[in-house]
């Protein structure tokens, strides 16, 4: 698909989506459980369609009710299948693959696009020190596991992605953990990690956090059952919201609404940048209003929210100045190499990047032009290219347009909106 973003001003509100991390956490909790959950505001990105589909392939029975409601009962993992796909999801391959070991049968997990790619010989080392047999590509998909998982005192290396931790400690906690600890090597994105343990809390699981270096199972906990519908609310997404605050920022003002300000969500950060910027920012419980002032480039360390990179970078390119944005290595594995990607999109809009051993340039406030761009099937790349095209002096055309379905299908209807002129 081919959409064309043309210069726009943009005013209104808007409801933020639902957040695929927090909906894909709440799918494995509730798998995990026995029991009946009811998932409020769930997500239908493709991340989030592929977690049902791996839940119900492992067990789970689903089912809407009229008001939208997910309903997911289980009696835990009982797999269906002996086969499961998590499609580009990276959070869905690293969380399902140590749940998915906790059964004894012999289970392969696959995905599809970029996800072929991307490293996994983590589990190559960890598993058999847990009692799993695996089998992977020469450190790459598909998967061919066989558990059952055994808790065991481990030490993990967090510097890749804290996402394999998502999955160790929620397969520890269902397999009944006694006085069992993680211990973590330089972890990444520890946002990311408060929000697993507050949603395996909400479930039922308590795991001791000693200041990110190890966490301890210090009581069994299996299995946890719940005898009346246990209810999860899935928060707003801040990861897409931040293209939303972004564009208000460059083509406001407008409203963008649904958002946690106390969550744990990792880009959540964004509001720091955008303070940094300058710009016209109003924060209030369940509501932000932000609009534009004279912009200046900001300094920003990202290696705890590495996907708030591409739209930061729509930010910059509006900012005077060079914008300094840390944490370049963390870019690598994603749905592209995003340092690189961005760099020779928005070059195209003639925007210069330059990438200084971990740091990211923007010189901006030069203009940014109309042209020709691609996502490379990168969603937060085609959402990045968008926002970018809000001000520009002709129109923006972005090539693989469809990518955005990945976490946010809404996201070209949200600008028209609010809007924005979207051709596609």
């Amino acid at each position: 698909m081919i959409v064309q973003i043309q210069p726009s001003q943009l005013s209104g509100q808007i409801r933020a989506a639902a957040s695929k991390s927090s909906m894909q956490r709440a799918c494995a909790a509730a798998l995990l459980t026995v029991g009946e959950t009811i998932l409020r505001n769930p997500g239908n990105s493709n991340d989030d369609l592929a977690a049902i589909d791996v839940i119900q392939k492992l067990g789970a029975e689903i089912s809407y009710a009229e008001n939208g409601d997910l309903h997911i009962r289980s009696g835990g993992i009982q797999p269906r299948y002996t086969e499961v796909n998590c499609g580009e999801s990276g959070l869905g391959i690293r969380m399902f693959t140590p749940i998915a070991a906790l059964s004894s049968e012999p289970i392969t997990l696959n995905g599809t696009g970029s996800l072929l790619t991307r490293p996994m010989d983590f589990f190559d080392q960890i598993l058999p020190q847990l009692g799993v047999s695996v089998a992977s590509q020469q450190g790459k998909l598909p998967l061919q596991i066989k558990g059952p998982l055994r808790p065991a005192n481990i030490e993990v290396d967090g510097s890749l992605s804290s996402q394999f931790l998502t999955g160790l400690l929620m397969a520890f906690g269902a397999a009944g953990a006694d006085d069992v600890t993680i211990t973590v090597k330089d972890l990444k994105s520890k946002p990311y990690i408060d929000l697993t343990l507050q949603v395996m809390k909400h479930f039922g699981w308590e795991v001791e956090n000693n200041e990110y270096r190890s966490f301890r199972f210090t009581r069994s906990q299996e299995p946890v059952r719940h005898h009346a519908p246990l209810a999860y609310t899935v928060e707003g997404d801040w990861s897409g919201a931040a293209f939303l605050l972004v564009a208000g920022a460059i083509a406001g003002p407008i409203t963008v609404q649904g958002l946690d300000i106390v969550s744990t969500q990792a880009d959540k950060a964004v509001l720091e940048a955008l303070v940094a910027c300058g710009c016209q920012l109003s924060i209030r419980p369940e509501e932000i209003e932000i609009g534009p002032l004279p912009l200046q480039a900001f300094h920003f360390d990202a290696n705890d929210c590495p996907d708030l990179f591409p739209p930061l970078v729509a930010l910059a390119a509006y900012c005077e100045g060079t914008t300094v944005i840390e944490g370049v290595h963390r870019l690598a594995h994603k749905e592209s190499n995003r340092a690189l990607t961005l760099q020779q999109e928005f070059a195209k809009l003639g925007i210069e990047i330059n990438l200084q051993d971990d740091l990211m340039l923007i010189k901006g406030g030069t203009g940014v032009k109309g042209g020709v761009t691609q996502s490379r099937h990168d969603h937060r790349i085609a959402m990045a290219c968008a926002v970018a095209g809000l001000k520009a002096s002709s129109g923006v055309t972005i090539e693989e347009a469809e990518a955005i379905n990945k976490s946010y299908p809404a996201f070209y209807q949200h600008l028209q909106e609010l809007g924005a002129a979207v051709n596609r």
